[in-house]
């Protein structure tokens, strides 16, 4: 973990506790959600939804491998950061698995013309997910910036991608609903691709903390 400046060893324990509250509450939401996510969108035909629920599953990862740093550092110290690189890889690879799964059925719905039924749970579990997780991004963002640990801040970041596949993910299924027109769900399946590809790319090449300072 970073230095911490000023803070003092009970400030630094109190705020390592609370990023491992995040992250377990991380894991916990998106374990719900992903389950919901994945339910819904294959039983109205919904492809990108489907790849929304897998990316919840993604991100109940992350979380997992955040909360086990951190509770390994209220134990002992310092993670260990060989190990830690390779989780970020690991999880990197089922980004790109899941850009792989949701433009392959993104295709194959555009070839067959399939028009998937309309979902007021997909549509609520969405809506739901925009109010949810931007709040949950920037009270990790808070938490990593007081810590200076980049590993909080990476995670941070990927539940504000989480935000943005909720809204075009939300944008693709609401549109069809309001139009009726099939081809845009697959549409936002190719957007959730690019995300997942971008994402997996920044873990693959640990930039996600680069990034989030960039934006400071």
């Amino acid at each position: 973990m970073s230095a911490t400046g000023e803070l003092d060893a009970v400030e630094v324990e109190r705020l390592t506790r609370r990023g491992l509250r995040l992250a377990q509450f991380t894991v916990a939401y998106n374990v719900v959600e992903g389950a919901v996510a994945i339910t819904a969108g294959l039983l109205a035909g919904l492809v990108s939804v489907v790849g929304f629920g897998v990316d919840s599953a993604i991100e109940s990862i992350a979380g997992v491998l955040v909360a086990l740093r951190l509770s390994a550092r209220l134990r002992h110290g310092e993670a260990d950061e060989r190990k830690e690189r390779l989780a970020l890889k690991a999880v990197a690879v089922t980004f790109f698995v899941l850009a792989a799964y949701v433009t392959i059925e993104g295709i194959r719905s555009l070839i067959d013309g399939e028009a998937p039924d309309s979902s007021p749970l997909a549509i609520g579990l969405l809506v739901a997910s925009i109010i949810v997780m931007p709040v949950l991004a920037a009270m990790k963002r808070t938490v990593g910036l007081r810590l200076k640990d980049n590993l909080i801040l990476a995670d941070a970041a990927e539940t504000r991608i989480c935000v943005l596949l909720s809204i075009s993910t939300l944008a693709g299924v609401g549109l069809y609903a309001l139009t009726g027109a099939a081809w845009l769900d697959p549409v936002a399946a190719f957007v959730i691709a690019a995300f997942a590809i971008h994402e997996g790319k920044e873990a693959w090449e640990g930039e996600l903390v680069e990034d989030d300072d960039d934006d400071d």
